[in-house]
């Protein structure tokens, strides 16, 4: 990447897949929206996912903790398939309980922050772990606070969402989702729904995971978070990954007539 600062965190020693997305089909109906996606992250690593409208990208997120069912493909978390446990060369399906402690390892933050109204900020954060992983009520939302003061938010515990800004309630949304300690926190477009002068305060978040060493997939059209924070860039069109790789060749060399010309329309 280019500049001095460097927000991206080197992938461990190992250098283990966290995230393997292989040969991944999805269709509704007969409209097909994912056609064969292939990608890899690694433990520490971020990868920003950039594509138009309508390009697969929030369906290829939500294959990914198997809020959709891929029709062909399948995608493991540190080694374990979801959605599904192997038995040789097939695939079956889990039960829902099964794929529910599943997601407890792939932390979601939505566009429009999707926290509880009827509960305060604190109450968000502690719900998860209390009833999903058995946590005592004491040490969740000892944690809780952490959390809140990690993303500038301490003051905030006892307020209701209805009460914070958009910035402020996908901060809390992005607190939430780090309280059950996932292995990989999934971002889509993160600030779409945030008024110009709050993206930056959330991305400023989004940054200090990176530099922590936070495996992170981002679905976004912040072309210069990307640049800053990425150590992958995946361009996704039509359902397919036209290109990837480093920021400093997807962004300042594209390859593909299609990246090109996706690029010139939102730089």
């Amino acid at each position: 990447m280019s500049g001095t600062t460097t927000y991206a965190h080197a992938p461990d020693t190992a250098h283990r897949v966290m995230v393997d997305v292989h040969g991944v089909h999805k269709s509704f109906g007969a409209v097909p929206v994912l056609r064969g996606v292939d990608l890899q992250v690694h433990a520490g690593e971020v990868a920003v996912v950039l594509g138009p409208s309508g390009s697969g990208k929030s369906t290829l997120l939500r294959t990914i903790n198997h809020l959709e069912k891929v029709d062909r493909g399948w995608i493991s978390i540190d080694g374990e398939t979801v959605g599904y446990r192997r038995s040789g060369r097939k695939l079956h399906e889990l039960r829902e309980r099964e794929v529910l402690k599943q997601r407890t390892h792939i932390g979601f933050v939505f566009q429009d922050f999707n926290l509880f109204p009827h509960l305060t900020v604190l109450a968000n954060l502690v719900e998860a772990p209390v009833s999903a992983l058995r946590r005592r009520r004491g040490e969740a939302e000892e944690a809780a606070r952490r959390l809140l003061a990690r993303v500038g938010l301490a003051d905030r515990a006892d307020a209701y969402p209805r009460h914070l800004s958009g910035g402020q309630q996908q901060r809390v949304a992005i607190a939430r989702a780090l309280a059950l300690e996932p292995k990989v926190l999934l971002f889509d477009e993160p600030t779409s729904a945030l008024d110009p002068e709050l993206v930056g305060e959330v991305l400023d978040v989004i940054k200090d995971l990176a530099s922590s060493g936070t495996t992170m997939i981002v679905v976004t059209h912040e072309i210069g978070f990307a640049r800053e924070v990425a150590d992958t860039v995946v361009f996704l069109d039509g359902g397919v990954v036209v290109e990837q790789g480093p920021p400093s060749a997807v962004l300042d060399r594209p390859r593909h007539e299609r990246t090109r010309s996706f690029l010139a329309k939102v730089l």
